[in-house]
């Protein structure tokens, strides 16, 4: 797809990979902000994410697993979770023996900025 060519709905790998390849030719010189270049890059980045959600989704993560990557991205650890929602529950949490609590998500939500959604 070239700056010349109509945008329409992405039906192919093809259309897929060209709308892809203009896209990121705007990373080297993004447009300018209120121009049709800075529409046209932000419309290709809405079909693009579209095609992608529905040709290749993302299996919704399991909790426990969410939680622990939260804890290595912020540099958390079992003590600190300990901390939050309660020793013996920290480790039966991370270990998938219990599930995470609707009080439990809100406190890291509160404590360490933890997006509800990331933990349901």
């Amino acid at each position: 797809m070239s700056l010349d060519t109509t945008l329409r709905p992405l039906r192919s790998e093809a259309d897929y990979d060209a709308a892809l390849r203009e896209f990121e030719s705007y990373f080297d010189q993004e447009p300018e902000p209120d121009t049709e270049a800075a529409y046209r890059f932000e419309v290709l980045g809405l079909l693009l994410a579209k095609y992608e959600e529905d040709h290749y989704p993302v299996e919704p993560q399991d909790p426990a697993k969410a939680l622990v990557q939260i804890m290595e991205t912020k540099g958390k650890t079992q003590s600190d979770l300990a901390a939050i929602v309660g020793a013996p529950r920290a480790s039966e949490i991370l270990r998938g023996k219990r599930s995470l609590s609707l009080d439990h998500i809100r406190q890291l939500r509160a404590h360490w900025g933890v997006p509800a959604d990331a933990l349901i």
